[in-house]
C-alpha cells in the first residue's frame, strides 16, 4: 500500500471513529482532522467533488467548534434551576443515567440530598447538581454529574459561580466531594480552595 493510500484511509477512519463519539467537542474536532487529511488526500489525486465536499464539511466543523468554545463558560448560554429533589423530571434524568453516574461516584445516594440543580443548555438538561446541608454554614456537593455529551463544558461551573442558589438558602461555604479534589481541577479556576482536607467555595 502506497503512501496516499494510507494517508486516504487514515482520513477516512478518523471520519468514521468521530462518528462514533458521545462528547460533541470530541466529534467535531476528530472530524475535522479527518476532513483536512481527506482534503489534501483528494487534492493530491485530482477527486474535485471530493475536495470541495471535505473542503465545506472542514468549513463547517470550525464554525460549530467556535461556536461551542466560544460559549464554553459564557453564563448567558446556560441557566440554573433549582428542583425539588423528589422532582419527578429529575429522577427521571438520575435514573436514565444512573449506570454513568455510579461508575464515576460509587458512593452516590441520591436519598440524603435536600437541594437540587438543573443546569439547562437551552431546553436541553446538561448537567445536575445535587447537595445537602453539612451543619456549620456548609453545603456538601453529593453529585456533580454532567451528561457525557457536554462533558468536555464542565456544566456545573454555572451552580458554582451562582453562589445566590446557596446563600439564599443560608449557606456561607460549599464543599466538593472528597473523590472530587483531584480530578475536577475546574473547580478551583470558580473559586474553591484548600481548606485542611477539603475543597471549598467561600459564597459572598
Amino acid at each position: 500500500m502506497d503512501i496516499w493510500s494510507i494517508i486516504g484511509w487514515g482520513g477516512s477512519a478518523l471520519v468514521v471513529v468521530s462518528l462514533l463519539q458521545t462528547r460533541i467537542l470530541r466529534l467535531r474536532l476528530l472530524n475535522l482532522i479527518g476532513c483536512v487529511v481527506l482534503v489534501g488526500f483528494n487534492l493530491a489525486i485530482e477527486v474535485w467533488p471530493m475536495v470541495g465536499m471535505n473542503a465545506v464539511l472542514a468549513v463547517i466543523n470550525v464554525v460549530h467548534l467556535y461556536r461551542l468554545l466560544r460559549h464554553r463558560h459564557d453564563d448567558a448560554e446556560y441557566a440554573v434551576l433549582e428542583v425539588n429533589p423528589t422532582d419527578a423530571y429529575l429522577g427521571y434524568v438520575l435514573s436514565s443515567h444512573l449506570k454513568d453516574i455510579s461508575s464515576f461516584n460509587p458512593d452516590y445516594t441520591p436519598a440524603r440530598s435536600s437541594y437540587a440543580f438543573l443546569v439547562q443548555l437551552g431546553d436541553r438538561t446538561v448537567g445536575v447538581v445535587l447537595a445537602h446541608d453539612a451543619g456549620d454554614g456548609r453545603a456538601q456537593i453529593d453529585l456533580d454529574y454532567v451528561l457525557p455529551k457536554y462533558r468536555d463544558f464542565t456544566p456545573g461551573e454555572f451552580v458554582f459561580r451562582r453562589s445566590d442558589v446557596f446563600t439564599d438558602h443560608g449557606f456561607r461555604q460549599v464543599v466538593a466531594p472528597r473523590r472530587m479534589r483531584d480530578s475536577a481541577s475546574y473547580l478551583t479556576k470558580v473559586g474553591f480552595h484548600r481548606d485542611g482536607q477539603d475543597l471549598v467555595l467561600d459564597l459572598a
